[in-house]
């Protein structure tokens, strides 16, 4: 457990505003309602296309650009994000350096190498070829030329103002054209961002489709006509909300916009706690027959309650809330979200509550939902099982959240303030330290320490 320092008088000031990731929800949204409205967008200009919502996974990708244009376009001329000094860069040097095109160069290798040889771990790992994942190394595939071709501009322009210019991707092109100044850590950071970031990338393409048809080719009508569907319809578009702005928290790490990946989590057991939640790993573990089931006979809140609408209608709320706060936890972000990495520091939005409102609202939602303590067999083994594996899940989790405080911790004198700031003022967080410090063994007093 991390020592708590004496609280700042104020939380710290977020480093990203609230209005970034709102504006990014508002482009989102209004491309969502254009999707939906197309049919009628059509008639009324009488264009020869097919009248259908546009529900299709070419139109999630523009779902992307909707809302990751508005959220970079204000961070850019309002944020002013690209003149901090966390972003590494200082426009003057563009007007007074000449350009090394020696170090740019080996930068490129790097970074092409980089491209090739995930490009390979793509093709060697079946999992990328079947199923859902078949869309996201497509995109991937198609975007590889247009990324190839753009980084020979984008590399020698933010060389010239790169304030330290041999970066890792710098270090690891050296090592790859053998030459003199590379360092095996900055390697190693390197490799961390960039298989965090292409990890969790093709994920998260490969379940943009389903959640963006899912919300857009809803039929209104018939979600009105009950209050289940009602509540199921609204927590897919929270879960939309979540997909789509994470996915572009993990394609637009830039520099110029502040956004990049300043250190991937170093800690093995954040790793292991983080992977073992997705695929390919979570196939093993998690779910019918396999290491962790908390479902086993579990029919579920709407069995339980069918036939009950008041009751399906407040305990839907409940879910709709509990989803809401996990959907904002993560366009709270804005640019920034990503699992493993250090990219600033947010005190704002719903983690001006507590430290973790996304796994807290998850694991709370899995509870509510679930309700592994009732079983259809009646068995109360079944029912102790079903619990005990979700508390399993719980602490994987709680290990999660440790392991990324700990990243933090050591990254950050800000995140510092701000954890000393949230366990005594959190609205969530403070009673929960004050609870664990009660019970927390302490340590040891030596009779020589009392001399």
């Amino acid at each position: 457990m991390t020592a708590i320092a004496p609280a700042p008088p104020t939380r710290p000031k977020s480093d990203v505003s609230s209005a970034v990731g709102l504006v990014g929800l508002a482009g989102l949204i209004a491309w969502v309602v254009f999707a939906r409205s197309f049919p009628n967008i059509a008639e009324a200009f009488d264009l020869a296309v097919p009248r259908e919502t546009l529900g299709g996974p070419n139109s999630a990708l523009v779902g992307l650009l909707a809302a990751a244009l508005p959220m970079a376009a204000w961070s850019v001329l309002v944020d002013k994000v690209h003149r901090r000094p966390s972003t590494g860069l200082d426009w003057s040097l563009v007007r007074s350096r000449k350009p090394d095109r020696g170090v740019t160069l080996v930068k490129l290798a790097g970074l092409w190498a980089t491209w090739a040889i995930i490009a390979c771990l793509y093709c060697l790992c079946r999992w990328y070829w079947d199923g859902q994942y078949v869309f996201s190394i497509q995109v991937l595939a198609y975007a590889a030329i247009p990324l190839v071709v753009l980084s020979l501009p984008y590399i020698f322009w933010i060389d010239r103002a790169l304030v330290k210019q041999r970066d890792h991707t710098w270090h690891f092109g050296a090592l790859l054209l053998m030459r003199p100044g590379w360092d095996t850590e900055e390697i190693k950071k390197h490799w961390r961002a960039w298989i965090i970031k292409a990890f969790f990338t093709a994920f998260m393409i490969s379940i943009i489709p389903f959640a963006f048809r899912t919300v857009v080719t809803a039929d209104i009508a018939e979600v009105m006509a009950r209050p289940e569907r009602v509540v199921l319809t609204a927590i897919e578009a929270m879960f939309m909300i979540d997909v789509m702005i994470g996915t572009v928290g993990y394609i637009v790490t830039m520099r110029p916009l502040d956004a990049h990946i300043r250190s991937g989590n170093p800690l093995l057991a954040g790793w292991v706690a983080a992977l073992i939640c997705y695929p390919p790993l979570v196939w093993g573990i998690l779910g019918d027959g396999r290491a962790i089931n908390y479902e086993q006979n579990a029919a579920s809140w709407l069995h339980w309650l069918a036939g009950h609408d008041t009751l399906i209608a407040v305990w839907g709320g409940v879910l709709v809330l509990l989803t809401g706060i996990y959907a904002w936890a993560t366009f709270a972000f804005g640019l920034r979200f990503s699992n493993l990495t250090y990219r600033g520091v947010l005190t704002n939005g719903p983690y001006r509550f507590t430290r973790h409102p996304a796994y807290l609202s998850k694991n709370l939602f899995w509870w509510c939902s679930v309700l592994p303590f009732l079983v259809t067999t009646g068995s109360p083994v079944e029912a102790i099982r079903n619990s005990f594996f979700l508390l399993v899940v719980n602490g994987i989790y709680f290990w999660r959240a440790k392991t990324e405080e700990a990243h933090l911790l050591a990254e950050d004198p800000k995140y510092r303030e701000y954890y000393a700031w949230m366990a005594h003022n959190g609205l969530i967080t403070a009673p929960l330290t004050k609870l664990w410090n009660r019970f927390r063994p302490r340590p040891a007093i030596s009779v020589e320490a009392t001399r």
